[in-house]
């Protein structure tokens, strides 16, 4: 079935766009540090209502949430430096976690490359997730593109982008194909799970493939973000260490900017080494928003799971 419908925002979907809204103006006057009655008057809603909102998106207040906004929490993460060698010590090497979802990559064969997808049936869909409108595009083997977009000429520009990457595969849209797909990627967003770790029980994971095109090296790299920790973050140099190629991490930026698969390949969770949260090939705004969601979840999990 070929179904050209978008799929119908949620309502977290509907939450982020205010969110995201009090995420800007939060940023813009951080150092005035903007209490909830302004930021309120700011998206249009009633305090009592921004709180509900951010509730119900992601289980926290407002003031707890943007405290994941700061440069000095920003800092505090990247001072860790070990990160990802703790992540390579528990055993998360050639698979990231993500909620309850197993992620495991495939690269495209040199051959396949040069064919830009020949002999590829690729199924995509439009869909509200809990950060924003996405288009998502899978294949048999594994999903190969997740990309944001806040309008119809960002969403037609990331159709024709589909085409371009996968020349010569078959296309075709079907959001019903894709929404099964969608479910697992987010339903952790809005049920989060405690960690089983340190009890008996070992959590069910349920494994998602993605389906990588690039070089050598920007597989390397985008590999090598699977490995950052959710509610962790990673400097471009410290991603350049990792892979073996501390003078690269200029090349490193490169790659990650090029990622496809947004989310899923956590390219959000690598910042400057001065703090700052750097660009985002989908927005600023909906990086900081993925970072301090992951954070607040993150730190929400722990508690429950101390308890």
């Amino acid at each position: 079935m070929n179904n050209k419908k978008s799929h119908e925002p949620s309502k977290f979907t509907d939450h982020y766009a205010k969110i995201s809204q009090a995420i800007e103006y939060f940023s813009r006057n951080q150092l005035l540090q903007p209490g909830l009655a302004e930021l309120s008057r700011h998206v249009g809603l009633s305090e009592f209502h921004l709180q509900r909102v951010f509730s119900q998106w992601v289980g926290v207040s407002p003031k707890q949430y943007l405290q994941y906004l700061t440069k000095q929490y920003a800092k505090q993460c990247l001072r860790n430096d070990s990160v990802l060698g703790a992540a390579l010590e528990s055993g998360l090497s050639g698979a990231g976690r993500l909620h309850d979802l197993m992620i495991r990559c495939e690269g495209v064969t040199p051959g396949e490359y040069k064919r830009w997808g020949k002999g590829l049936r690729i199924v995509y869909g439009i869909h509200g997730s809990p950060f924003g409108m996405c288009l998502l595009a899978s294949t048999d083997r594994g999903v190969c593109k997740l990309a944001f977009f806040d309008d119809e000429a960002q969403q037609q520009a990331l159709i024709d982008e589909l085409f371009m990457e996968w020349g010569e595969a078959q296309i075709l849209s079907d959001n019903e194909a894709t929404e099964c797909v969608f479910n697992a990627i987010f339903a952790g967003c809005y049920t989060p799970q405690p960690s089983q770790e340190g009890s008996n029980t070992v959590p069910k994971l349920t494994p998602l493939n993605v389906l990588l095109k690039g070089s050598p090296f920007q597989l390397k790299v985008w590999e090598a973000l699977l490995v950052i920790p959710e509610g962790g973050l990673c400097s471009y140099q410290q991603i350049a260490d990792y892979t073996e190629q501390p003078t690269a991490a200029r090349a490193v930026a490169s790659a990650i900017a090029k990622n496809n698969i947004g989310y899923l390949i956590p390219c959000h969770r690598v910042i400057r080494g001065n703090g700052d949260f750097s660009q985002y090939r989908w927005g600023g705004v909906r990086k900081q928003s993925l970072i301090a969601w992951e954070a607040s979840t993150t730190a929400s999990l722990s508690s429950e799971a101390a308890d």
